[in-house]
């Protein structure tokens, strides 16, 4: 849980957000497998295409060609001419006729009457001879080849895209289980492992993924077995602490009055409140703590948690609500914070209910940074008062345990400022009629 509400990155003015699928490796993915095929479809389709056309051509060149040479022997024999050969016919390409003109040979295709045509011409006499040949055969073939590379390109694209998408897919999903557990040790669920069967076998190849997976599985259980050890450790100090400071505290008792006497009982007692404050602390890092929950009116439950401080504090209901609690518990959080304020802060120190918010406000230096930052760290305080920085330990536990909200800032004016927010209860069944507060 963070200290502290950091503001949301806004969108510069005036260039538009891109959506959150954007940015998935799954969408990018496709982007790229899609222009890898598409690039690929069109450099194979332009060489099919351009291999196909020029086959075509030079075959409809040649037989134009073979019938240019048989009618130009007709016409040197003054035979007479077949119905797709003249001299100087109309619709003959300009260029085609120019280049007879001048004594040359050529073929061109161009459209006659609608219909495309391989034209062949030859000089003749100073004018042009020339003779034409069907070309629509060739032209419905090359078209047709063009449809059918488009089409199986389409194919080909989409079956890759399938295919990748599913390959893909199945790679995100375990980097996204792999997140999952990530964030689910963040949240202090230790036990959480991704058990990828790749890293099970030893004789399996591991991809990356697997990799990783391995790698945060490792973490967390080293993690996991230094957290329990140090857990065991507290505990068992805690324990073991119990019972001579007790004795201590008993032989304190009988030592004469005097000043030498006091500090002892205070030191003892100083111990023993520390030794409880490690206990309690123990027990919330096992998650041993069970809740009693009840509903309460809030604003007489905080009045009550301010007498029993016994603190110069000032209580302020501006709107009271119900909410589901643990006296207790929620006694003993507003017990830390009001004890943290008289001793780290400065007077006044105020107390505000508004709804099923409590605000705890003192007017000192504030919160130092990396309690903002980080949240309340044990055996860590930057005043010059006596503390073992536990209280707000214990208070962000028990807070948690409670599922209240528990937040540090300091006040724009100066001071620091505790906010916590519990579950407000509501009754549905209710028929109108104030509930008794509590119990």
């Amino acid at each position: 849980m963070s200290a502290t509400r950091r503001p949301r990155a806004g969108r510069v003015r005036g260039v538009p957000r891109r959506p959150a699928w954007t940015a998935t490796l799954t969408w990018k993915a496709a982007v790229f497998i899609t222009l890898m095929c598409c690039a690929l479809a069109a450099l194979l389709g332009a060489l099919v295409h351009v291999s196909v056309t020029r086959q075509t051509v030079d075959t409809s060149r040649e037989k134009a060609l073979s019938r240019l040479e048989d009618v130009t022997r007709a016409y040197e024999a003054g035979e007479p001419l077949p119905p797709f050969a003249a001299v100087d016919p109309v619709g003959l390409p300009p260029s085609l006729r120019g280049l007879a003109a001048r004594g040359e040979r050529g073929t061109m295709v161009a459209d006659h009457e609608g219909r495309p045509t391989m034209w062949a011409a030859g000089p003749a006499d100073g004018r042009a001879l020339a003779v034409r040949v069907d070309y629509s055969l060739s032209a419905r073939t090359i078209s047709g080849l063009d449809q059918a590379i488009l089409g199986s390109s389409v194919l080909a694209i989409g079956a890759t895209l399938l295919v990748g998408w599913f390959a893909v897919t199945r790679v995100t999903r375990r980097l996204h289980l792999t997140a999952q557990v990530a964030r689910r040790i963040s949240a202090g669920d230790l036990d959480a492992r991704v058990n990828d069967p790749r890293t099970k076998d030893p004789t399996r190849p591991q991809d990356e993924v697997a990799t990783v997976s391995g790698a945060l599985d490792t973490m967390a259980s080293s993690l996991q077995g230094k957290l329990l050890s140090e857990q065991r450790f507290t505990a068992d100090v805690a324990h073991e602490l119990r019972t001579p400071l007790t004795g201590l505290s008993a032989a304190a008792e009988l030592l004469p009055p005097g000043r030498p006497s006091e500090l002892v009982r205070d030191r003892v007692r100083a111990m023993r409140a520390l030794t409880e404050d490690l206990l309690e602390i123990s027990r919330l890092d096992t998650r041993s703590e069970t809740v009693d929950l009840d509903v309460y009116a809030l604003g007489p439950l905080t009045e009550r948690a301010v007498r029993a401080s016994g603190t110069g504090t000032t209580v302020r209901v501006v709107r009271d609500a119900r909410v589901e609690t643990d006296r207790r518990r929620l006694e003993r959080v507003l017990g830390n914070l009001l004890a943290n304020a008289h001793r780290h802060g400065r007077a006044p120190v105020e107390v505000t209910v508004d709804g099923p918010v409590v605000t705890v406000r003192d007017h000192g230096e504030g919160y130092p940074a990396y309690l903002l930052e980080h949240g309340p760290q044990r055996f860590r305080t930057e005043s010059g008062s006596k503390g073992h920085g536990l209280g707000l330990t214990i208070a962000w536990g028990q807070a948690a345990v409670i599922g209240a909200e528990l937040t540090f800032g300091n006040a724009p004016d100066g001071g620091a400022q505790a906010r916590l927010t519990l579950p407000e209860y509501t009754d549905l069944d209710a028929d109108g009629d104030d509930a008794p507060p509590g119990g």
